[in-house]
């Protein structure tokens, strides 16, 4: 009871109204109560502040925090953390209010001690705090708004806020930089840092000068090693270095867009964008992208992959040091050795020594020591055997190398990586006991010998028997057999030319023709079908032949056509894809038939090839360029879902580049203009052909070819009419007329605007096709782009399609 009444006191002097909630700022003599619903609340509503309790209904805490969080966003997800390191466990009569020297503090009654305070020199006598819409709290001086004594946004915690500054004041000395969480449900200082030094910002473990990523240096418009800023056209970023200070700062030019960017326990830097329809955070970039280059993420004696979930796992005989840390994506403390080394004070007197196990296709860990060239294999583990503090050895070109104590940053490395220290082997140091498998007695073994052989002979036998039928089919004629359906399961079929022959009917029911061959229709049963395509010319045949079985046999999307095998004999080589009932989008477009896409079918076709487009650039192991985008290649199933075809060009290029030469040409009208230029290309080419691609969706007529009649007399490049028209604001004048109007006219300026931005004459001005997937979803949006200029100039300079832009053939 007593302690109710001293509550009740404390809540009356502080004189909270009722209405506390709604207010977006605290004057002397007011306050917030822990553990009761108080909060302040900006006046747009975006933010809020007041004590809250991380964690999830599954991983709680009794700890309580003051923070700012998103008040339109139902998980709670703080931006700022007033008492991180100082957790309050006994929230009752705990409050924050302003103390009587003017500061912000959470004050414990009581103890009568102070949690935190914003400790600031007052220069006034009376302060007010005040939660502004961009989540800045602020102290100022109650007669003088512009008087700011103290504001949140210089001392950030683990989250980047549109309008604050991530830097230093050269005159006070005050750096602004992000500290990531513990882990996941305390938001104590973590492990990895976000600053900005010189001309750069950097990710660092806490207390290190050694960054793990860097940005590279600012230019004058980008970071050198960000140039995907150029394409992020919802956001504003600015970068000042004066005689005063130095910072680098950002503003969301969509205000209603809910973006999370923050420095994550995994030591990366996220931009998490909210997503009202599955009422959760979606990804939308992170620096460094391979979550393994963050510097010891796994911790101690522990390797890291890429390609698996989790990307931590504990080296052979060694166990987790703390699973509870591990389970809320801690992993700092790495593992434990689970026997002791057979060395020191642990030295076995039956003359057991430590043995080796070999970690395969590892990057090795940094800070080695360099014994010297030409010693073996043997002598290198002799070496490490010798020192009772080393863990491992590596004997690689002839040269030794060991590592003492912990061992850090060790990365399992897969094909497709190109780090130099790819394929190396680093041997592990083990008690024997972690070596040994238990010995069953010599009647077990017998027994066990003995079950093996009559396994292996009858394994024989059956091989013996599946080569002579194999053999037996390959010397009889294939007559009215059926080739094995796809859909019956398996990898990659090779077929045989005959096989695929007589499925073809001879190769007599023509789909369709490209630059590199025909395409046919074959049968595998009477319901079944697949499309095969002959490539033509045996030089040019087999180099497109290659490099289309390289880059589609590995991969797998929906709205990428499904490879089902191929056929290699001579100069012969065949391709054999899932059949498209539905052929190719120009059909639909362009020729005249019955039936007419619809523009809910249009719409979804669009994104059905930007979400294919985002996938080969940013989600295969290798970057994939298609390098050929138009409606041609872009063929429809049943049910009018969109599969990118035709990898004949295709160019695949390491995650560590982001530019390739090639002397190969797209086809007339989709373009880009650097590629025709003759420089190295990027991934932006293919968002180039696939604006134009958009474009004629929106018009259905083909502006590669043809070109758009104004008023009877006024010719232009359609795409340039589109642009100008968008400007004016009269989107609806560019939609196909077989529509007769049937329009969502939202979504055709959405279309035409992501068009517009996709054929901008420079490349950084494109976006990528991962931002037009969420601009096409409605989690983005885009502002309105200008006239591209070098096809506008083109379009003055000539009433046909100029020969310079649109006269290159498909080779």
């Amino acid at each position: 009871m007593l302690l109710h009444l001293l509550l009740l006191g404390l809540i009356f002097t502080l004189q909270i109204p009722a209405s506390s909630a709604a207010i977006d700022s605290i004057a002397p003599g007011q306050g917030l109560v822990c553990g009761v619903s108080d909060k302040l609340v900006s006046l747009d509503g975006k933010f809020a502040l007041g004590f809250f309790q991380p964690g999830s209904m599954s991983h709680n805490t009794l700890n309580w925090y003051l923070g700012i969080w998103f008040n339109k966003v139902p998980k709670i997800t703080p931006v700022w953390v007033a008492n991180r390191d100082d957790p309050i466990t006994q929230p009752a009569l705990v409050s924050f209010t302003i103390s009587q020297d003017g500061n912000l503090v959470i004050l414990d009654q009581a103890t009568n001690s102070m949690i935190w305070s914003s400790r600031v020199s007052i220069r006034t006598n009376t302060t007010i705090g005040m939660l502004m819409n961009n989540g800045n709290l602020v102290l100022q001086n109650a007669s003088n708004s512009s008087d700011i004594l103290w504001q949140s946004f210089d001392h950030p915690t683990n989250t980047f806020l549109p309008g604050a500054k991530i830097g230093r004041d050269k005159v006070t000395g005050l750096t602004r930089r992000l500290v990531s969480k513990k882990n996941l449900i305390d938001p104590a200082r973590g492990r990895y840092v976000y600053e900005l030094v010189p001309n750069e910002l950097i990710l660092k473990l806490l207390n290190s000068s050694v960054a793990y990523w860097s940005s590279g240096e600012w230019n004058g418009q980008y970071f050198s090693s960000i140039p995907e800023m150029l394409s992020r056209s919802l956001i504003d970023f600015k970068f000042v270095n004066n005689t005063n200070e130095e910072y680098f700062t950002f503003t969301l030019l969509n205000d209603t867009m809910i973006m999370h960017h923050l420095l994550d326990v995994s030591g990366q830097m996220k931009t998490l964008i909210w997503d009202e329809v599955s009422q959760d955070w979606l990804g939308s970039y992170s620096n460094p992208k391979a979550q393994c280059d963050v510097y010891a993420l796994c911790g101690p004696f522990t390797v890291c992959d890429d390609n698996s979930a989790p990307y931590c796992s504990c080296m052979k005989g060694f166990s987790i040091r703390s699973p509870e840390d591990w389970e809320q994506n801690d992993r700092s403390r790495g593992c434990m050795r689970n026997t002791p080394l057979n060395c020191g004070s642990n030295r076995s007197t039956a003359g057991v020594t430590d043995e080796f196990y070999s970690l395969s296709n590892v990057k090795l860990p940094q800070n080695a020591d360099n014994i010297g060239a030409a010693i073996s294999a043997r002598e290198c583990a002799e070496v490490c055997l010798r020192n009772c503090s080393c863990t491992a050895y590596s004997c690689t070109d002839s040269r030794c190398s060991i590592w003492h104590e912990e061992l850090l940053n060790v990365k399992q490395q897969h094909a497709d990586t190109t780090d130099t220290n790819d394929g190396a082997v680093l041997y592990l140091r083990l008690a024997a006991k972690e070596m040994q498998t238990q010995k069953p007695d010599r009647r077990v073994a017998t027994r066990i010998l003995s079950a093996a052989i009559v396994t292996a002979l009858g394994l024989l036998a059956l091989i013996l028997l599946v080569l002579l039928l194999m053999i037996r089919g390959n010397n009889r004629d294939w007559s009215g057999g059926t080739l094995k359906n796809p859909q019956d399961g398996g990898g990659i079929i090779a077929f045989r030319y005959i096989d695929l022959q007589r499925a073809t009917r001879n190769f007599s029911e023509k789909l369709g023709a490209g630059g590199f061959g025909s395409v046919f229709k074959a049968y595998l049963t009477d319901s079944a079908t697949m499309a095969v395509k002959r490539l033509d010319g045996a030089c040019q045949g087999e180099k497109q032949f290659r490099a289309e079985v390289t880059s589609v046999g590995v991969i797998q999307h929906i709205n990428l056509v499904r490879l089902i095998g191929f056929c290699c004999e001579g100069e012969r080589r065949l391709l054999a894809y899932e059949h498209m009932p539905n052929r190719s989008l120009d059909i639909h477009l362009f020729q005249d038939n019955n039936t007419v896409l619809n523009w809910c079918t249009r719409y979804k076709i669009a994104l059905g090839v930007a979400r294919g487009l985002a996938y080969l650039h940013e989600s295969c192991q290798d970057l994939i360029i298609h390098c050929d985008i138009k409606p041609q290649n872009i063929l429809l199933d049943t049910s009018f879902v969109a599969k990118i075809a035709d990898f004949g060009m295709a160019k695949l290029i390491g995650r560590d580049f982001s530019r390739v030469l090639t002397t190969a040409r797209g086809t007339a009208g989709y373009l880009a203009p650097e590629w025709i230029s003759g420089v190295a290309i990027t991934a932006k080419v293919d968002v180039y052909g696939y604006g134009m691609v958009l474009m004629e969706i929106i018009s259905g007529r083909q502006n590669s070819f043809e070109q758009y009649t104004v008023g009877g007399d006024c010719v232009v490049f359609f795409p340039v009419h589109a642009a100008q028209m968008l400007l004016e604001g009269d989107v609806a004048s560019l939609v196909d007329e077989k529509l007769s109007g049937d329009v969502n006219l939202e979504e055709a300026e959405r279309l035409c605007k992501v068009a517009c931005w996709c054929i901008q004459d420079d490349e950084f001005d494109r976006p990528t096709m991962g931002d037009v997937v969420r601009t096409l979803e409605g989690l983005s949006d885009l502002d309105t782009p200008p006239v591209p200029r070098l096809l506008q100039a083109i379009t003055r300079r000539s009433s046909h399609p100029p020969s310079t832009y649109l006269s290159n053939e498909s080779e």
